[in-house]
């Protein structure tokens, strides 16, 4: 495997991680379904928060990205929104570099917690937060064994919830 950089997100990474997502995505769903989850990243999340979004690259191309934000209505939350690692490098520790350095750059900007949410049925996601440190917030009912927000993204759209604590670095 060659060297991947890390880097900021640019807006002009957007066709690119549609079309990973479209792809990476597609040997687990309909084409159509990838399509729809291809939408979960519009282009507005690079526009105003590629500065805490995340890429991962190769001199192919890129491997993998997050997609997260700090809060703009408090000033000690960060939420990362969608991530996506190439399936060739999944269970290779991509996912967790990436989750590390937006750890690390939103404890830099003063955050002291990370949240994210997951589909109860992605028992992966589920398992990567918890290793990644997570905790699973209370929910109103539990699907699968874990507690989930009824609802949470309209009907029938229930999602886990997590939150991280991490240090604020000087």
């Amino acid at each position: 495997m060659s060297e991947m950089t890390l880097r900021r997100a640019q807006v002009s990474d957007h066709g690119t991680i549609v079309e990973c997502v479209r792809s990476w995505w597609g040997d687990s769903r309909t084409p159509e379904q990838a399509r729809e989850l291809s939408l979960l990243v519009p282009r507005l999340f690079l526009q105003f928060f590629s500065g805490t979004s995340l890429v991962l690259e190769d001199e192919d191309g890129i491997k993998a990205f997050l997609v997260g934000f700090h809060a703009a209505d408090n000033d000690d939350q960060a939420y990362i929104h969608f991530v996506g690692v190439d399936p060739r490098l999944r269970g290779q520790g991509v996912g967790a570099r990436l989750y590390t350095a937006f750890f690390q750059r939103a404890a830099e900007a003063g955050r002291r917690e990370v949240r994210a949410i997951t589909s109860p049925a992605n028992t992966g996601s589920v398992a990567f937060h918890r290793a990644m440190g997570f905790t699973v917030e209370p929910g109103d009912q539990e699907v699968g064994g874990v507690p989930v927000h009824s609802d949470y993204d309209g009907p029938g759209q229930h999602r886990v919830c997590f939150h991280r604590q991490i240090a604020v670095q000087p």
